[in-house]
């Protein structure tokens, strides 16, 4: 695990499950498009916006969230649907090592990996592999090919509002649009996600959260549903948000 401190892996496990499936559907080209950048060439933005999107507890957990499965666990026992919870870090385990499925043998060689990948690499770098790895569309693997295909834009240049649409089809990449109505429907929940205090922020290093009966408790959040660009400087790193939000 420690070459990936310094090293994007060329290849992963989905993108070579979806070169077999492009091939047998005969599609072209058969692998996908990926192209990988290194973190000043990924937008501060997305970085948030993705953590707000697919796993808020993700500076608090150490791979897997207990806090996360338990809510989902109680949930199921009250009737409703069991729906994932997996971290950024596990998807990264699943993506670069394991096929698709949910038998217990891949769930427990997941959470193995994923309790290795924490222990040998730092947040930061986790996510740094997950933006570069992550499936973004029909073909499209990586944050830089997903803004260059969607958006005509370089990952570096992603404002908050794209980057939100970004992470909102992240769980179902090949069926949903960044433009389509459901990136819509979650754009501002991300996006007011992403204004919250962030460790090493403005705050000092301390992590807050807001009011559960309030969103606007962070003091360097503007007023208004989307923050403009100048409100949100690329200086900040990606913000602790509230653990409401579901995750795959």
């Amino acid at each position: 695990m420690l070459p990936l401190a310094v090293i994007q892996p060329p290849i992963t496990a989905v993108l070579l499950q979806r070169t077999w499936q492009r091939w047998r559907a005969d599609q072209s080209p058969a692998m996908p498009r990926r192209t990988v950048v290194p973190r000043e060439a990924l937008s501060p933005f997305l970085r948030r916006a993705v953590v707000a999107a697919e796993d808020d507890r993700f500076y608090l957990h150490w791979g897997l969230d207990l806090v996360e499965i338990d809510r989902a666990l109680a949930a199921a026992e009250r009737g409703g649907r069991l729906r994932g919870a997996s971290t950024i870090t596990q998807q990264v385990a699943k993506n670069l090592f394991l096929w698709e499925g949910r038998s217990f043998v891949r769930k427990g060689a997941e959470a193995y990996l994923t309790l290795v990948l924490e222990f040998c690499l730092s947040k930061e770098r986790i996510l740094d592999l997950y933006l570069n790895l992550a499936e973004w569309g029909d073909g499209i693997f990586g944050a830089e090919e997903a803004a260059r295909r969607y958006f005509s834009t370089p990952a570096r240049a992603l404002n908050a509002e794209q980057a939100a649409r970004l992470a909102a089809i992240l769980p179902a990449p090949r069926r949903w649009s960044p433009t389509g109505s459901v990136a819509s429907r979650r754009v501002e929940t991300i996006l007011e996600r992403m204004r919250y205090a962030a460790p090493g922020g403005p705050s000092g290093g301390t992590l807050r959260r807001p009011s559960p009966t309030r969103t606007d408790s962070a003091p360097a959040a503007p007023a208004g549903p989307a923050a403009p660009t100048s409100a949100m400087p690329d200086s900040l790193p990606v913000p602790m948000i509230p653990p409401d939000s579901g995750t795959r």
